[in-house]
């Protein structure tokens, strides 16, 4: 049922809200609460008379008391909770608290903190978010999703929780993830957040830590797998289709083989992506272009290692694979520059148990035969290293200074979140190199650029919303790749975070304008594109209400 409306003033053009909620309702919904800051003909006509103090505040002075008990925390859960609880409260102003404080409240919001908030979500959870859907209520999955009192949704991000950062199976404690991308599509975006869903396929856990404990809120069963799994997953798209038409659906944290099998399956059958593979893949090219500009070479001047082949590995490879053809190289010469390395050593086509998405990337065999990724940086005299293998210092001293004599400038990327499972530190590659290391990490580290995903996401999601894209491409992303890589200045790999707004401002345009020119968004110019972007792009800030009938 909704709870509300969006209109326009026909005389003053102010957009309002219709409410049809009254009193203590009204209150108790996180996107209408406005606190003390609802005006008293508000407070009269919506029956909030005696249920907020006398005094009438705006926005700014709700920031400046919230961010003094935001500044009191002294543990980073404690923060996490304490945002997560003014989210469920105030919405609007949860927003204005985060974009205001974006550099500071990122990690607490998403990586490193939300890692570890999923690891005790069932313990520290105060309200349901979004929407879980389980095998018990999979078959009322339509009526569940037409009790969501959002307006219009048009955006979904759903995880079924198997894979959450380097973490493993948290089962639906995993919810804290696609909460937070929805959080940074908001403040680094500026999607609307009446139209971001949050969902979870609650379809049981493999963690016997989770099953073992009294306190764990999710579908307490060993996981759905096989058809049954497919079956389920069915379900919950065709009624996605059916609810949320115009929606895009965001795969979030599966596990590897599921993750590959989803995005083949349904990228041409509903607007979606997956974050771990495409997003991924995105910001480590963007940030491998800075890194070629600044040392003047070209791709097909590089050997790469790639240490971990699974979602965020592939998609990297991938990016770099088209990068290479793009510049001329053959397939042939894109598989010689670019080793792979999972568990096991460089991947070989004959290593056992050869997943199709890794086979492009195997070697021919006898070339690498039971090399370590050590032995790769070594043989091969190695110039980028790119770790996505969720194993806390395995990049060591010996790895870090053979790359430093391999090359003049050695690009060495530790991609892997949380940050104890980062692959080195900044300062061990500073170190190891002499200070000539281009480095850029998947956890924040300070005056390091950190390959957020968050540079690439929000502005691919908004692009194609705007400009209706009926699906998303890897040439969207290359374009995406592009946008973000030139906006950088002097050394840095990545643009400033505190600019991200308008780095999806321009990677929005550049995926409009690629959809566009694919034949799959609508007709309009550039200009066009860029002024309803802006448009778009929503800031935090309060609406007037009015009763509805």
């Amino acid at each position: 049922m909704r709870t509300f409306s969006i209109k326009l003033d026909p005389l003053t053009g102010e957009e309002y809200l219709d409410v049809y909620l009254r009193g203590r309702q009204i209150l108790n919904d996180p996107f209408l609460n406005k606190g003390t800051a609802f005006n008293e003909e508000e407070r009269l006509d919506l029956g909030l008379s005696g249920l907020v103090r006398s005094c009438v505040s705006d926005i700014d002075t709700q920031r400046a008391r919230n961010y003094e008990m935001f500044s009191r925390k002294q543990d980073d859960i404690e923060k996490y909770i304490f945002l997560q609880g003014l989210l469920n409260r105030n919405e609007i102003l949860f927003y204005d608290l985060l974009c205001n404080h974006l550099t500071e409240m990122l990690p607490i919001v998403y990586t490193p903190t939300v890692g570890k908030a999923c690891m005790m979500f069932s313990h520290i959870t105060r309200e349901y978010r979004g929407i879980y859907v389980s095998p018990d209520d999979i078959g009322d999955v339509d009526r569940i999703f037409a009790g969501v009192s959002l307006p219009d949704v048009r955006l979904i991000v759903v995880t079924d929780g198997e894979r959450i950062l380097g973490l493993g199976d948290l089962g639906s404690d995993g919810m804290g993830i696609p909460v937070g991308k929805i959080n940074l599509y908001v403040a680094a975006g500026g999607l609307h957040p009446a139209c971001c869903l949050p969902v979870c396929l609650d379809v049981g856990t493999n963690n016997q830590r989770l099953l073992d404990d009294p306190l764990y809120t999710g579908y307490r069963q060993r996981r759905l797998d096989g058809k049954e799994y497919e079956d389920f997953v069915e379900r919950f798209v065709l009624a996605v289709k059916r609810t949320f038409p115009n929606a895009l659906l965001q795969w979030e944290d599966f596990a590897k083989q599921k993750a590959f099998t989803l995005l083949a399956r349904y990228r041409d059958r509903i607007l979606s992506f997956d974050d771990d593979i495409q997003g991924t893949g995105a910001v480590a090219l963007a940030a491998l272009m800075s890194a070629m500009r600044i040392k003047g070479e070209r791709f097909r001047d590089q050997t790469f290692v790639i240490a971990g082949m699974g979602q965020a590995g592939t998609g990297i490879a991938s990016n770099i694979r088209a990068m290479l053809i793009e510049e001329g190289a053959s397939e042939a010469e894109a598989r010689e520059r670019i080793i792979a390395c999972d568990v096991g050593g460089v991947l070989t086509e004959d290593s056992a148990g050869l997943s199709e998405f890794q086979k492009p990337f195997a070697q021919p065999g006898g070339r690498c035969e039971g090399w370590t990724a050590a032995d790769a940086v070594r043989n091969a005299k190695a110039t980028v290293l790119i770790g996505v293998t969720a194993t806390g210092g395995f990049f060591d001293e010996t790895l870090l200074r053979q790359m430093a004599a391999n090359t003049a400038r050695p690009v060495i990327f530790a991609l892997s979140n949380p940050t104890s499972k980062s692959e080195c530190t900044p300062e061990q590659v500073a170190v190891a190199t002499d200070g000539r290391g281009l480095v850029a990490t998947g956890s924040p580290f300070p005056g390091t650029s950190q390959c957020n995903n968050m540079y690439v996401f929000p502005g691919v999601g908004l692009g194609a919303l705007v400009s209706n894209a009926t699906k998303i491409t890897d040439a969207m992303f290359l374009a995406a790749s592009r946008a973000v890589s030139s906006l950088v200045e002097g050394d840095r790999l990545l643009p400033d975070i505190e600019d991200i707004r308008n780095v999806s401002l321009h990677v929005a345009k550049a995926v409009a304008c690629e959809a566009r020119d694919s034949g799959l968004g609508r007709l309009i110019g550039d200009d066009e594109y860029e002024r309803l972007i802006r448009k778009a792009q929503w800031q935090p800030r309060y609406y007037t209400f009015r009763a509805g009938r």
